[in-house]
């Protein structure tokens, strides 16, 4: 079955947007637009999707994990470039997206990103709330677990007790 408009038009810009993520805009605020506007573009794709939007996507995967952005200091960048990738595990579930080393390193940006839900409200709180959301739904602390991420593990759960 053919891919519909709204579909071809989603890959079109998700080619886009990962090919500017490649090579992404010094100002910061530049790049957390661009971040935001794929995490968009991403909460609109199907888990397993098809063929030619998993092509569309491998821009976008790669862009996300260039040093550029996944090592960036600034927390914003941090968090979104974190709340993408967490879209990314989502569409490919029960799949990893990326190398073990690489979710590895998703996961530590996760966790930290956890210790800003007890700031209730906020664009840090909100990016939080939205990556656990969607670690949740796929249960990717069950690959966490089968990463050896123990310490993780726990670090994930004294972050939640110090919420509640």
């Amino acid at each position: 079955m053919g891919s519909s408009k709204r579909e071809i038009e989603l890959e079109e810009q998700l080619k886009d947007a990962g090919n500017l993520l490649l090579n992404p805009p010094s100002p910061v605020d530049e790049v957390i637009n661009l971040l935001d506007k794929v995490e968009h573009l991403l909460a609109n794709v199907e888990q397993a999707p098809s063929r030619s939007m998993r092509d569309a996507l491998l821009p976008t995967m790669k862009g996300l994990i260039t040093n550029d952005l996944l090592r960036r200091s600034d927390m914003d960048v941090r968090l979104s470039v974190t709340s993408c990738i967490s879209e990314i595990t989502r569409i490919t579930a029960p799949d990893s997206p990326y190398d073990d080393e690489l979710m590895k390193e998703f996961f530590q940006l996760a966790v930290s990103a956890f210790e800003n839900l007890s700031h209730a409200s906020g664009r840090y709180y909100m990016k939080a709330l939205s990556i656990l959301d969607t670690v949740a739904k796929v249960r990717s602390c069950l690959l966490m677990l089968d990463l050896e991420c123990d310490k993780l593990v726990v670090e994930m759960f004294q972050h939640f007790l110090k919420v509640i």
